[in-house]
């Protein structure tokens, strides 16, 4: 919960970064520092302004946040990652922020909002620089909305309710401090860059990043209901093709119609736009079933994909043969990953470990599981983890975000959810759990483990309890 926080917190301070060098921002730095150093005779009256306003900024945004959670509330945030008509639409949000940035329109608020806010300003003391900072939030909006948006949508599809605030807290801090410090420091001001071109390569290169991130919520509706239109190399075909323009635009080779004229590039974007094209080229062999583990998180499963040359080569050598499993239950709606014989209902693989006398590994997992897409492609094809799981456990993976109906408004997620969460008291995934043919836990459930030798300590420390009790139940 902690990690996942300070993930939240740390993407809501790059996206404040990002949303300060916006042009809607950047050029009114000098101004806002200018107004506090002059307001007063005495510098540090100047100063406390300009923190009472940088304090105002934070206060507006987590304010923000906190609505978000207080609307959505904690059942609901857990339940907006999985459902499909919230993906279907966070997609389109995406893309109509993606195509603004991009330049194909600006999205503003009201004026009236603005002018009654701006009648405001000139109130003395604190309320008057408060409302200075909701002018800076409204008239920004058209640069800084996307990136809000983007933001609450990631911190509001996690499993965290505090979430929304944290990364809202994360954005206003870092949007808000370079006006408190050059308040502090007014002289270095002549140190920063001029406006120009450059605001606008930023701005660009965050809705070629928009466009890329609103293709993993549209994966997501089509996993959730198998609708088999985005397997994994047509997302890894389009990514290849957003960020190979994106790299082509920094390179110059591709221009925008609102792009100001130059006769060149800097250093700094020749190198953004080497590093952008190397991405795109490393994506390349993955339309061969190459794992590509960096961002094997984020793609539709391996097993989506229908010429795959990864997936084959992982059994060869092997000593061991693996169980055969001819037909399970809703076989032909899931595929286990890296060709896995697996059962995907719960009383059918219990039955079928007690049959086998074999411990059982539940895996509680998702569609839209991040996590659990980078487990299964990053550490499961490990050597010393595959083995195990192939070879000496029963795998049930249960899907808790999957739509299809088995019976009066019961769907498959919600089965398995409501058996994780009374069985095992957990709501979260990956989930994994080792139990032995008995249905009794061999040791306590773990979440994700990013380290192959502990994921695979874990898998043998379930088979030694087990080995153990059957010692013990053999005297």
């Amino acid at each position: 919960m902690i990690q996942q926080m300070i993930k939240l917190f740390i993407g809501g301070f790059f996206g404040g970064l990002a949303a300060f060098l916006m042009p809607c921002i950047f050029p009114m730095l000098p101004l806002t520092v200018s107004y506090f150093t002059k307001r007063h005779i005495s510098k540090s009256k100047g100063i406390r302004d300009a923190i009472i306003y940088g304090l105002s900024i934070i206060l507006i945004y987590v304010g923000l946040g906190m609505f978000v959670s207080i609307c959505f509330g904690a059942s609901a945030l857990n339940n907006i990652a999985t459902n499909g008509i919230f993906n279907l639409f966070f997609f389109v949000l995406l893309v109509v922020f993606a195509a603004s940035f991009l330049g194909a329109f600006e999205i503003i608020l009201p004026n009236r909002w603005i002018n009654n806010v701006e009648d405001n300003t000139t109130k003395k003391g604190f309320t008057g620089i408060f409302f200075m900072a909701a002018v800076l939030a409204l008239v920004s909006f058209s640069c800084t909305g996307p990136i809000i948006g983007t933001l609450l949508v990631q911190a509001a599809t996690g499993d965290q309710t505090l979430g929304p605030v944290i990364g809202m807290l994360g954005f206003g801090i870092a949007l808000s401090l370079p006006f408190v410090i050059f308040a502090m420091f007014p002289a270095a001001l002549n140190s920063l860059p001029k406006s120009g071109g450059w605001l606008n390569t930023i701005k660009v290169t965050l809705g070629f990043l928009e466009l890329a991130l609103s293709l993993k919520f549209l994966s997501n509706v089509d996993l959730v209901y198998h609708w088999h239109w985005f397997d994994r190399e047509v997302f890894l075909v389009l990514w290849i093709l957003i960020f190979g323009c994106w790299g082509m635009y920094l390179l110059g080779k591709l221009k925008l119609n609102h792009d100001s004229e130059n006769n060149g590039i800097g250093v700094p974007r020749l190198f953004s736009g080497i590093i952008v094209c190397a991405f795109s080229l490393f994506m390349v062999p993955g339309l061969w079933g190459a794992p590509l583990k960096s961002i094997a998180a984020f793609l539709p499963p391996q097993d989506t994909q229908d010429f795959d040359l990864y997936t084959p080569s992982l059994s060869k050598g092997t000593v061991s043969t693996p169980v055969k499993i001819k037909e399970v239950r809703w076989g032909k709606l899931f595929h286990a990953p890296l060709n896995l014989p697996a059962f995907f209902d719960y009383e059918e693989g219990m039955a079928y470990a007690k049959s086998a006398h074999k411990p059982v590994l539940i895996d509680f997992t998702g569609h839209a599981c991040v996590n659990c897409r980078k487990m299964e492609a990053t550490i499961w094809p490990d050597k010393n983890v595959l083995p195990p799981i192939r070879d000496q456990y029963v795998l049930i993976q249960l899907y808790v975000d999957d739509k299809t109906l088995i019976k009066d408004g019961l769907t498959i997620g919600k089965q398995n959810s409501k058996l994780q969460e009374t069985q095992f008291n957990s709501n979260s995934q990956p989930d994994y759990v080792l139990l032995d043919d008995n249905e009794k836990l061999l040791v306590a459930p773990q979440g994700a483990i990013y380290d192959p030798a502990a994921y695979a300590a874990y898998l043998q420390s379930g088979l030694d309890e087990f080995k153990k009790r059957n010692q013990a139940g053999s005297r």
